[in-house]
């Protein structure tokens, strides 16, 4: 048995996850527009421990969302994450947040097409088979009428995430299934693939794991009045 802690901050959604393999300990999250996620999270991992009356050097690893999403977010649970580690030097995992999201929902047939919110028509996604296995990469695209056509044409497309409303009244095809209640990563559903990782051994390198941004930050400037 293995205690491990779950951070998942690539959204507006701060998710915190305490669990001993599959059986959870603790779960809490919650979504803000305005990014508190450095008010929320100490105290969500706090409430964690206290909770489950578990104590920081019986967590085996610290389980990461590292990206694409938000740079705000992902630079404060990353470095939660880090800190975490560094101070009970234990392993570090990191998980891509499509991956998780995909892990949301279910399918016997057809593909997950999971999306996140980007900039503008813009939106960060990855595709993945009725196994949650990813059939096709992640990257940084606009949404248009001929976005995903091909596997469209080959049976139901799951479309999954914040990003999804981009898709709706752009893409119209009847293979196309929008999950609407579906919005974001959530530390609940890093467990089973933390698990797997850490039985090969598949952690970080602390010191110098950085979020998986995908896209160059963008300073937006105020507009003058």
């Amino acid at each position: 048995m293995a205690i491990r802690l779950y951070l998942e901050t690539s959204t507006t959604n701060c998710s915190v996850c305490l669990a001993d393999d599959e059986t959870i300990l603790y779960f809490k999250e919650e979504n803000d527009k305005n990014y508190s996620h450095s008010e929320k999270l100490h105290v969500f991992i706090k409430e964690a421990y206290e909770q489950a009356n578990i104590k920081p050097e019986e967590v085996s690893a610290v389980v990461v969302g590292k990206g694409p999403g938000s740079y705000t977010g992902l630079r404060i649970g990353v470095s939660t994450a880090k800190g975490l580690c560094f101070a009970s030097t234990i392993d570090l995992i990191a998980i891509e947040s499509l991956e998780i999201l995909a892990k949301s929902i279910t399918v016997d047939e057809g593909v997950i097409v999971s999306l996140l919110d980007a900039r503008r028509m813009e939106v960060y996604s990855a595709i993945f088979d009725n196994e949650h296995q990813q059939i096709r990469h992640t990257k940084a695209e606009i949404i248009t009428e001929e976005s995903f056509a091909e596997y469209l044409a080959k049976g139901k497309v799951y479309f999954i995430g914040n990003g999804a409303e981009k898709c709706k009244g752009v893409i119209e095809h009847p293979n196309a299934v929008f999950y609407d209640e579906v919005y974001f990563p959530s530390a609940k559903n890093m467990i089973s693939i933390a698990i797997n990782k850490h039985k090969k051994n598949d952690i970080e390198d602390v010191a110098y794991f950085e979020p998986y941004y995908l896209k160059d930050f963008v300073v937006t400037k105020a507009k003058k009045s």
